[in-house]
């Protein structure tokens, strides 16, 4: 089994790692900076520091104070009461993500649970014994983390096997007996942007994927649709410097590289349209977009997102409250993501209605192999166009929202939770798109000459003929196109390697 080791600080690929079944391991360094923040915290309690959510209530209890008998209590009730998600349980992926962005939170130092909490995670993930985390709640993160944390103390639900079983079940079934947290530990388990962070970085490997898919699926329609690719020369996209830009229309030119269809059609109209000639600058922008979010993840994960921080020494401990569990950075990267995501997806499916449209296809009336008779890919254009107008919505900035929390003591929220969760929805509905267009391209490709198709576009219509067959109407077209809207996310394109085709168009 891969295991990903937690030295400094782990990135958004170590996180989709352990999402896929990674197992996670602190290395001796990491192990050293937990159990130094738990003696700081330790000292804290011993000395009677005033320190928020140690001996103090929280959000607008913070200037409560508990005394020390209660502090454990303190810590097991902030837990229960936070413990209040709804709606459907998030996936097993999201589930492991936001425990290893949590674990990476913790192994900074500065947070001061003991390295029992961070071992009991560990054990979870390698045992693959999973807490039920509700989907909704969080306006930032508490929420989920909370029934995480239930499942340490030997309550809430998790899944082992696929089974749901109780937390102590969980546990025990992992060889572990229930936590009884101490000071801090409570609050440190709800707190930070771990839930965020988790999950942008399960929606960051998907989009990564999807990108290459997207350049597949244009592609194979621009062949069929017999484009000027002129239009994507490198000197003429070099005039608007962009990486991304450079990046889609390299791999564009080297796909269709070898196109009779392409070169037949060379001057037969002055340019296409948008929807064809501008798939550089919107998949490349979506690129550009796409690695900045990297960046702002792995930033997020380099950072204490507790709140206080402990630091200092035990004999001289400093308690820092601030506002690093609030995420505006991560927020808005995941917004702009999912606007990135969703304009290139806008695009499919404005192609889609190009492939279909007879007044500027130049193929069969809606792709169908008896008009009239048969409508073809006439409602799967409806099918996107209806995901498209979704997406539109779920693309509304969530960070925006606003929102007024604990009596006017929280009274900005940046929703990183809401826009990484929708993000992930917004995906999804993108993927659906690609997937139409490339079943559409294939059957636009189904009336042209086999002869005269590119090698990498061949490579593409011969792995999207391996998952579906020439449409007929002989049958429901549903189910075929979410089949192989599924095999995206598991397979590659064909032309994988086609990248290191050599760069030849320029001379046509």
């Amino acid at each position: 089994m891969r295991t990903v080791i937690l030295d400094g600080t782990l990135d958004w690929r170590d996180i989709a790692r352990v999402a896929d079944g990674a197992t996670l391991e602190l290395s001796p360094a990491a192990r050293k900076r937990v159990e130094r923040a738990s003696q700081i915290v330790s000292a804290i309690v011993e000395r009677g520091v005033r320190a928020y959510g140690v001996n103090t209530g929280v959000g607008a209890l913070s200037d409560t104070v508990v005394d020390r008998a209660s502090q454990s209590r303190l810590s097991r009730n902030i837990i229960r009461s936070h413990a209040c998600g709804v709606g459907p349980a998030l996936a097993a992926p999201s589930v492991r993500a936001i425990m290893a962005a949590q674990t990476n939170n913790f192994a900074h130092g500065y947070s001061g649970v003991r390295i029992d909490i961070v071992d009991h995670l560990a054990t979870l993930l390698a045992m693959d014994c999973l807490p039920m985390m509700p989907s909704k709640g969080s306006a930032g993160y508490l929420t989920h983390n909370a029934h995480t944390a239930l499942v340490l103390i030997g309550e809430g639900r998790a899944q082992v096997g696929g089974q749901e079983v109780t937390g102590a079940q969980a546990l025990a079934a992992a060889g572990l007996s229930p936590l009884v947290l101490q000071a801090k530990e409570g609050l440190s388990l709800v707190n930070g942007t771990a839930c965020a962070t988790g999950l942008a970085c399960v929606a960051l490997k998907q989009a990564e994927h999807l990108l290459d898919w997207a350049d597949a699926s244009a592609a194979l329609t621009l062949e069929a649709l017999r484009c000027q690719i002129t239009a994507i020369q490198d000197e003429v996209l070099a005039l608007r410097p962009s990486a991304g830009i450079a990046f889609v229309g390299g791999r564009l030119r080297a796909v269709l590289y070898g196109s009779g269809l392409i070169a037949k059609a060379s001057g037969i109209r002055t340019q296409d349209a948008l929807s064809l000639r501008a798939i550089p600058h919107a998949h490349g922008a979506a690129r550009d977009v796409f690695a900045e979010t990297c960046r702002v993840v792995n930033q997020e994960l380099a950072s204490v997102t507790d709140n206080p921080a402990v630091s200092g020494t035990p004999d001289a401990p400093v308690v820092s409250s601030q506002a690093h569990a609030v995420a505006p950075a991560l927020a808005m990267a995941m917004d702009s993501l999912a606007i990135a995501m969703a304009q290139i997806a806008a695009m499919s499916e404005r192609r889609i209605d190009r492939l279909v449209n007879p007044l500027v296809s130049g193929l069969p009336p809606f792709l169908a192999t008896d008009p009239g008779a048969n409508s073809g890919f006439m409602i799967a254009q409806y099918t996107a166009a209806a995901l498209s107008a979704e997406n539109r919505r779920l693309a509304a900035p969530a960070s925006l929202d606003g929102g007024l929390t604990s009596g006017l003591q929280e009274d900005f929220l940046a929703h990183p939770t809401a826009s990484a969760n929708k993000l992930l929805s917004l995906i999804d509905n993108a993927r659906q798109i690609f997937a139409i267009e490339l079943c559409g391209a294939a059957q636009a490709q189904d009336f042209l000459a086999d002869e005269d198709r590119a090698v990498g576009t061949n490579a593409l219509y011969t792995q999207v003929r391996g998952i579906t067959k020439s449409y007929e109407d002989d049958r429901p077209l549903g189910p075929e196109l979410e089949r192989v809207c599924v095999a995206m996310s598991t397979q590659h394109p064909a032309f994988a390697d086609s990248s290191s085709t050599p760069d030849v168009w320029g001379e046509v």
